[in-house]
């Protein structure tokens, strides 16, 4: 898709604030902005609003143990996670505070324990236990562990009722959402980035040959970039914005599989193993219905083309052949799991900084000091704990960025 000299005659058009992608994180930075009196539009090419990686996760609440102190994901899961349970009280959105136990199954495991409680210790996570086995399997009768930590504060919660609240209330504030509205790229001019506006039906007939002009373009004083799996392509489609500063993609997908064929749940606490390179291991997550989720696994996945990203057109079946895999890593702290009672789930899509055997990348939040542009802001990499940090993310982002 170039642009250009094709730009003549096309409506342009001054705005106040346009954030791009109605996920959860988008929700939660249109909501606080739009709360602070400023003129919110929501750009999202979907029909509605967190079709993509907000709407296929696990639904966790995280504590915020796994993240290396000072970082974003410690800071903004952990106050994230206080603001989320409190928003959760205040306005009935159905949630738990289940807790969760994280398990050492072999011997050699127990020093990344004892590890994982110290980093969580240290990014202020209450409440932090480590316990025997046998205490742990007491609580839960079906695990089998040699230690485990348990973190009291972890939970689930129903993200789409989350989600359902955050657009109401940014529109209850006058944000305004334009659904099925892409943003196809921009261009830097009078030191304003504007935006190339079209139909997202535009985009879906695009043969990828031809030029595709934009129906509309924006001027707007504030832009976030909170685009999600696609807010990486998007920045590159910025001209006038240093490609350098853009980090690599990566995507990762993961499955889940849902446990049929028993009428009692196994567990009533979040089992989580010691995690693995790219996630946190295939582990237990219940549903506010009592539901068993067991995932998801990491499968790093390669040629992602814009417009799949752009329209969300990733691969999201789950292939039975999957439930192979999980029932080895399962059964290490669940033994008692049975011989085809896996049922394939759902799969999501993790937007990565990192690729595999690479260290866990932090959130990147990055403004005109990193890229020069005036009124820019880009959210790259919000894989988890993004649900959780969202409210912290929104509340950042505006107290920082819209006066």
């Amino acid at each position: 898709m170039a642009f250009g000299a094709g730009l003549e005659g096309i409506a342009k058009e001054k705005v106040d604030v346009v954030v791009i992608g109605a996920g959860v994180v988008g929700l939660a930075v249109a909501r606080e902005i739009a709360l602070k009196g400023r003129d919110v539009l929501v750009v999202e090419s979907a029909s509605t609003f967190g079709t993509g990686t907000s709407s296929r996760n696990s639904e966790v609440i995280h504590a915020g143990i796994y993240y290396p102190p000072n970082s974003l994901k410690a800071r903004f899961c952990v106050k994230g996670r206080e603001l989320l349970y409190q928003y959760c009280v205040d306005r009935g959105i159905p949630h738990k505070q289940i807790g969760k136990l994280i398990v050492a199954t072999r011997i050699s495991e127990v020093p990344k324990l004892s590890i994982l409680q110290r980093c969580g210790t240290d990014n202020g996570v209450k409440g932090l236990r480590m316990m025997d086995g046998s205490e742990a399997m007491q609580m839960e009768p079906k695990l089998q562990c040699v230690k485990a930590l348990l973190s009291p504060c972890s939970g689930i919660v129903d993200s789409h009722s989350f989600m359902l609240s955050l657009a109401g209330e940014a529109e209850n504030a006058r944000a305004t959402f334009s659904y099925k509205t892409a943003v196809l790229g921009g261009h830097v001019e009078d030191n304003h980035l504007h935006l190339f506006i079209s139909e997202s039906k535009d985009l879906e007939n695009h043969d990828g040959a031809s030029l595709l002009l934009p129906q509309l373009v924006l001027i707007p004083k504030l832009v976030i970039n909170s685009a999600g799996l696609s807010a990486l392509p998007l920045a590159k489609r910025f001209h006038g914005l240093d490609h350098s500063v853009i980090p690599a993609a990566y995507h990762a997908r993961g499955c889940y599989f849902t446990l049929s064929k028993t009428k009692t749940p196994p567990f009533s606490h979040l089992i989580y193993p010691i995690p693995e390179d790219g996630g946190l291991g295939v582990h237990v997550t219940l549903d506010l219905n009592g539901l068993i989720k067991f995932g998801p696994d990491v499968e790093w996945i390669n040629g992602v083309n814009d417009i799949a990203s752009f329209l969300n057109r990733f691969d999201y079946s789950v292939n039975p052949d999957r439930a192979k895999r999980f029932y080895p890593e399962i059964r290490k702290y669940f033994p008692d799991l049975k011989d085809g009672s896996l049922e394939p789930g759902y799969s999501g899509i993790r937007p990565k900084l990192s690729g595999p055997k690479q260290p866990p990348a932090d959130f990147v939040i990055q403004d005109e000091e990193t890229h020069g542009i005036p009124g820019l802001v880009n959210l790259f990499g919000i894989e988890s704990p993004g649900l959780t940090s969202s409210l912290a993310i929104g509340e950042y982002i505006a107290s920082k960025f819209s006066g």
